[in-house]
């Protein structure tokens, strides 16, 4: 008897069904994340995203490299509607606009001093820039994560730092890099053109 369920289970396994009572999972590839990943300006404020989704999301963030592996990068997360709202209104109009529907709200922040710096000094020239650049990288692994979820996003520049460092008690010691809307396009935006390679890449 248990060799029958073994190979009935083994047979469910190989005709990629999950078996009844388990929801069915669907595999992206990394090209398919990155090809339909846009910044979306157009979200369905029908849909929302629940704290476990936003936490598996994250979770993904930590497998992204960092100088010497401080991991300085930071996240703030609104998804209360009033912690939401407030957001926001400290992004700009424009920006306010575009993600008028996104439920959720992510502000990314990296701690100063520390990737780019050996005992208290900067490592080279580029000193608390290596902070940015790792959260940077950080962040892309958050987009595209988000992608293979099926969320979206749009990474903003624009906003009123000191009032969203008011308004998440971001501590002095941290820069505020961007804020990333989280939700559901409404639309599928067209895909940007891209330079050619050869004018950006250079073989030696």
């Amino acid at each position: 008897m248990k060799r029958a369920i073994l190979m009935l289970a083994a047979a469910v396994l190989a005709a990629g069904c999950a078996p009844k009572g388990e929801p069915e999972t669907q595999t992206v590839s990394f090209d398919e994340v990155l090809t339909s990943r846009r910044s979306i300006r157009d979200y369905d404020a029908s849909k929302t995203i629940s704290e476990a989704e936003v936490r598996a999301l994250l979770e993904a963030t930590q497998d992204a490299p960092s100088w010497a592996n401080t991991q300085t990068t930071r996240y703030y997360v609104a998804m209360s509607p009033e912690k939401v709202a407030a957001a926001k209104e400290l992004i700009g109009t424009g920006n306010a606009k575009n993600v008028a529907g996104a439920p959720v709200i992510v502000v990314s922040t990296f701690e100063k001093g520390r990737a780019g710096f050996f005992r208290g000094e900067p490592a080279n020239e580029v000193g608390d820039g290596w902070g940015a650049y790792d959260n940077g990288l950080s962040n892309a692994y958050f987009i595209l994560k988000a992608r293979a979820m099926g969320f979206d996003t749009l990474i903003m520049g624009y906003r009123d730092a000191e009032a969203l460092r008011e308004l998440f008690q971001i501590p002095e010691q941290e820069e505020l890099m961007a804020v990333i809307s989280l939700g559901y396009r409404a639309s599928d935006p067209q895909r940007p053109g891209r330079k050619p390679l050869d004018e950006v890449v250079k073989f030696f």
